[in-house]
């Protein structure tokens, strides 16, 4: 969900350079090197593109108003809507001198979808809702998040549908790398866990999971790849990688 959603907040930032003038922002847009919008309406100040793709996957359509005064205090802020289809999110976004980017109130609806994804495994689908209060990059990392992150109706798709659960993870904002607590919100599968992202862009995911009953049989089987059940049946997980 972030790589794509953050990639198109960042492309507002592009506009630093000329956001003391009063040029159309149709002058402007086109030339952001991540982006690329079908059109481009209204001002640098105030105005939307059309058509919005990064890195040749298509967003819909994104729009901004700057904040103005903002500019005498070294930082250039926007409030930014992306529209869709089932795709929507809004944010307040801010760039300071030092290059510290932070995103505030982000409300987020999305599919998971590999076709807007890239990063997904090409079987899994589901829809995603974020509600951050607080996400901080520094230094091209990410460095702290506060807010809760869904994801509903998870199944594989390969020879049939596999229904995996709902979960979410929530962030309790803080110093040190952002850790979340993982929980299902009900489905074939118990989950409990932590997600920790690390300063090197990479994640570790641990805790213990169980199937219910009435999961499915294929499902339930593959936990036994995990090892021996505790006297509860849960078993634990580990999983580390890189986004």
């Amino acid at each position: 969900m972030r790589r794509p959603i953050w990639i198109a907040l960042a492309a507002v930032a592009g506009f630093a350079v000329i956001v003391l003038t009063r040029l159309p922002a149709s002058w402007i847009v086109p030339r952001a090197a991540a982006a690329d919008c079908a059109s481009v309406d209204g001002t640098v100040w105030s105005g939307a593109c059309s058509g919005l793709s990064v890195q040749h996957v298509p967003l819909g359509d994104l729009s901004w108003d700057l904040e103005p005064a903002r500019l005498l205090a070294g930082t250039l802020a926007a409030h930014i809507v992306l529209a869709h289809g089932a795709l929507a999110a809004q944010a307040e976004v801010t760039l300071g001198l030092g290059g510290a980017f932070t995103v505030r109130n982000l409300r987020a609806d999305l599919p998971l979808d590999p076709a807007l994804l890239p990063q997904l495994p090409r079987n899994l689908h589901g829809r995603a809702h974020a509600a951050l209060a607080l996400v901080r990059i520094e230094h091209g990392a990410l460095s702290e998040i506060q807010g809760r992150i869904e994801a509903h109706d998870l199944e594989e798709r390969t020879v049939r549908a596999t229904p995996l659960g709902n979960y979410a993870v929530s962030f309790p904002g803080g110093s040190g790398e952002p850790t979340g607590r993982v929980q299902d919100l009900g489905g074939p599968l118990a989950v409990q866990g932590t997600l920790r992202l690390t300063r090197e862009r990479g994640y570790v995911l641990e805790g213990q999971v169980t199937a219910r009953p009435g999961a499915p049989p294929e499902l339930a089987a593959n936990l036994a790849y995990l090892g021996s059940p505790d006297a509860l049946g849960r078993r634990p997980f580990s999983l580390t990688g890189t986004l």
